[in-house]
């Protein structure tokens, strides 16, 4: 195949698509032709410009990543070479790796990112067929989704908020008081420990880092090295919330995140 590799960014998050497209500007194969916020964008625009490939943001409000692919699949669209950005879902790393899709994980590596260029470019040139390999990845990903997300209520003065577990950011306990942090809201939570709101929630997604924090491991932004190799997770809430990794929780973050 001559000529440049077409391009899509498709993430909800503007930093992430900007922070992508700022690397494979340095790589000239590349040519970045369109960004989408969401998948319903993505799904018109992969229609209109049917690019080589695509850079797609796995967890997404509405769409998400692999729902645009099946609707791209059910509607018979050509499937572009797919990259999938991950912020660190285990299971759905772990199945990428099964099926020999390839995955970026965020926060992006310039190397990292290079070498999926150079492989969606070996694998257009041998017009290798790649909707088998999806849609296994599809499969095996299907039985292990979680039942709907469990309603969290959150108390803020004197309102009551409801809103899905997946967006819980993180949870702490203080003086016996739970404190739930979402993306743009956070309120005192009715549960009165932090094993029993634990219990409640996805194993696969919700991971007990600290005695006083649980996370979502789907909305961890940034792995920050610290003093004596300990690390403390930058979270994606409002205060860019940052949280010490217990050393007892060390070793399960260097596997869990490939340190």
């Amino acid at each position: 195949m001559e000529g440049q590799v077409s391009a899509l960014i498709i993430d909800d998050e503007k930093p992430a698509r900007d922070e992508l497209a700022y690397l494979l500007k340095g790589i000239p194969e590349v040519n970045v032709i369109g960004q989408a916020r969401n998948g319903l964008e993505a799904f018109n625009l992969i229609k209109q410009t049917s690019p080589d490939l695509i850079f797609l943001d796995v967890q997404m409000p509405g769409l998400d990543g692999f729902g645009l692919i099946k609707k791209l699949m059910g509607k018979k669209v050509r499937l572009p070479h797919i990259v999938f950005a991950t912020a660190y879902d285990e299971y759905a790393v772990q199945a990428f790796e099964v099926n020999a899709v390839d995955y970026l994980l965020k926060p992006f590596d310039k190397v990292r990112v290079s070498k999926s260029v150079a492989r969606a470019r070996k694998s257009l040139e041998s017009n290798q067929g790649r909707t088998e390999r999806i849609e296994a990845l599809l499969n095996r990903l299907e039985p292990a989704q979680a039942p709907s997300p469990v309603k969290l209520l959150l108390k803020n003065q004197q309102r009551l908020s409801i809103i899905d577990s997946d967006e819980l950011v993180y949870a702490t306990i203080e003086d016996g008081i739970i404190t739930i942090f979402a993306r743009d809201s956070e309120g005192t939570s009715n549960y009165r420990t932090l094993e029993e709101l634990q219990a409640a929630l996805n194993p696969e997604r919700f991971w007990r880092v600290h005695r006083s924090y649980l996370v979502n491991i789907n909305h961890i932004k940034e792995v920050v090295p610290w003093f004596k190799s300990s690390y403390l997770l930058r979270m994606k809430d409002r205060r860019a919330s940052e949280i010490q990794v217990s050393r007892a929780q060390t070793r399960r973050l260097r596997e869990l995140f490939k340190l």
